[in-house]
């Protein structure tokens, strides 16, 4: 059990490290890029399609609160029932 053991921890080992590996993403063979979205002149290239838009990253809007300031009320500041 033990020699076992010591065979398949490493050979775990190699076969997990290849899901890190960063490569240039591309669509698979035989299939091409998404159709351009409606009103835009060409098609989006796969570095454009990972840029992140204001939507799924959207700016912080509150101010922090500062350790001085006294804190407002949160009214969803329930006791659990």
């Amino acid at each position: 059990m033990r020699k076992r053991l010591l065979l398949v921890v490493p050979a775990l080992g190699l076969a997990l490290s290849g899901c890190g590996v960063r490569e240039a993403l591309a669509p698979p063979p035989g299939a091409s890029l998404p159709v351009a979205p409606y009103g835009a002149a060409a098609t989006p290239t796969p570095p454009d399609l990972l840029k992140p838009t204001a939507q799924t990253r959207p700016a912080r809007s509150d101010d922090l609160i500062q350790a001085s300031e006294a804190r407002r009320s949160d009214e969803f500041d329930l006791p659990p029932n």
